[in-house]
């Protein structure tokens, strides 16, 4: 597809984000014609709960999409294409037609935890042995026996809230509940159901569930949704759909993927071994591989990845922008991010000696510790504001410095790192990663839509008009921050004592947060 063809074709994208959709319409050059970002409230409450309205979602993509096309000038019939991406790890439970039948239980809900204990907690690391030998030999990943998974959720509501479940006729992804109402239909790839640990991964040429593990679950496996290929066609936009909305009935709607998958091609990092980290409302750092493995003790696996040939490196950090948002909301209310940014920039690289562990929500990786908690650390009279709020930019770096170490243990690697997410339209968080975990660190340009192109490039190798290999070539970059040899000798002596404060902690969140 030449250039200018690639100008006229269009994705109408959704990144649904924990804080609501981003709706947004994305040229097959990558470039960002318009987009929207509509706001979504948690409600949260007794023993774990958290929820969204579902149907609230749908209402707003229907609307975002017809105003988008009127600010945007896109022509309904340009658009060739439907793709979303977003949050992972929740479920949507539907009747037959696509419709909620219950609000979606969120990613952080805990309510299935005592549920997911039985089913296979034990002794060894949460975990009985059988269970979790059979889960990495034959998947290369376990649920939680936090229940904050949609192996939790599904045995939630199949347990604890049997009338929601009975009306359930399949348990879904909130990406795949979104392509179900595009199309009626549903459907689910490895990809977005890599949450749940259920899929076969021993062998990539099986596309299904393991009969093993659905089995070790205790859930009802016909209302787990019918599983297609990675990057395939669901099917054309249902036709009374594209004509409330006004786009083309033609338009193809690609398998839904997490914005795991969607950050790695929106970045540009999809040869096998390029890393991309991404600073959103959570973190993580990931890459292509060609072979599944796991590092249960780090929470590091392989799960499903661009192509149903591969594999994407999965890991998360809690806690990244969310803390920087935390700190303005309950400390700095009258500051927007530019300007707390620039308070930042008062400080000295290693604000001083005051270290901040970003746990406010407990950890996934490089540690999976639920009960751990945030904390600024050699806080004294001379501590500044400028400190506080550089501390905590640096302390979401040193979380990925320890990550990363784990993760060139898993997959060595010594070249840049492409940066994206919120986080990274801030120089001076780019400059600190870089200066923090001493690797070049380069920014894609645009780095808060990466995972909005993301998806509409994904779309566009789906539907046969794009190459993957050429993906690098359209991702243009704003800046390399090298690191800078002065900074790192502070940061190293502080990164020594990061590990170290959870170490020696970790007793009190396990006393204080039961």
């Amino acid at each position: 597809m030449s250039g200018a063809e690639r100008v006229e074709r269009v994705v109408l994208a959704v990144d649904l984000g924990t804080g609501g959709p981003k709706v947004g319409f994305v040229s097959l050059d990558g470039t960002v014609l318009w987009s929207d970002l509509i706001s979504v409230s948690t409600e949260y409450g007794p023993n774990g709960t958290a929820i969204q309205d579902a149907g609230l979602w749908w209402e707003i993509v229907r609307e975002a999409t017809r105003r988008g096309l009127t600010e945007s000038g896109v022509r309904g019939e340009q658009v060739a294409g439907v793709s979303i991406t977003g949050q992972w790890a929740s479920t949507v439970p539907v009747d037959a037609d696509g419709h909620p039948v219950g609000p979606c239980v969120m990613w952080m809900d805990t309510r299935g935890a005592p549920y997911s204990r039985k089913a296979f907690g034990g002794w060894l690391a949460g975990y009985r042995p059988r269970a979790l030998a059979s889960w990495l030999r034959r998947n290369g990943g376990v649920p939680s026996p936090s229940g904050d998974d949609p192996v939790g959720h599904m045995l939630y509501l199949q347990h604890g809230d049997p009338q929601v479940f009975a009306a359930t006729r399949w348990l879904l992804e909130p990406v795949d509940y979104l392509s179900m109402r595009f199309t009626g239909r549903a459907a689910a790839s490895r990809a977005s159901m890599m949450g749940t640990w259920l899929t076969n991964n021993r062998n990539l040429d099986v596309l299904d569930y393991d009969d093993v593990l659905v089995r070790l679950t205790g859930l009802d496996p016909a209302k787990l949704p019918p599983l297609v290929p990675i990057g395939s066609i669901i099917g054309p936009v249902a036709p009374a759909v594209a004509a409330e909305l006004g786009i083309s009935p033609a338009a193809q709607v690609v398998t839904g993927i997490p914005d795991l998958h969607s950050a790695a091609v929106g970045s540009g990092a999809v040869r096998h071994g390029e890393l991309h980290i991404t600073i959103s409302t959570t973190s993580w750092i990931s890459c292509p591989m060609a072979f599944k493995k796991t590092d249960a003790l780090h929470q590091l696996a392989t799960v499903a990845g661009l192509d149903p040939t591969s594999y994407l490196l999965v890991n998360n950090q809690d806690t990244a922008g969310r803390a920087l948002q935390w700190l303005r909301d309950t400390v700095f209310d009258d500051l927007d991010y530019d300007t707390l940014t620039a308070v930042a920039a008062g400080a000295p690289a290693g604000s001083n000696g005051v270290i901040f562990t970003p746990w406010l929500k407990g950890e996934h990786s490089p540690v999976d510790d639920r009960r751990a908690r945030g904390g600024f650390h050699n806080l004294s009279l001379a501590t500044t504001r400028a400190d506080l709020v550089r501390a905590v930019l640096e302390g979401v770096a040193y979380n990925s410095r320890w990550l990363l170490d784990c993760v060139n243990r898993f997959t060595p690697n010594a070249g840049p790192i492409r940066i994206v997410g919120g986080g990274a339209r801030s120089d001076l968080w780019c400059q600190i990663m870089a200066d923090v975990t001493g690797r070049t660190c380069e920014r894609v340009a645009d780095p808060l839509n990466a995972q909005l192109r993301g998806a509409a490039l994904f779309a566009g190798i789906g539907m046969g008009e794009l190459d993957r290999d050429a993906l690098r070539d359209l991702i243009p970059l704003d800046g390399v921050f090298e690191p800078v040899a002065a900074n790192q000798a502070v940061y190293d002596r502080l990164f020594a004592e990061f590990p170290r404060l959870y170490k020696s902690q970790k007793g009190m969140f396990g006393r204080l947060n039961r």
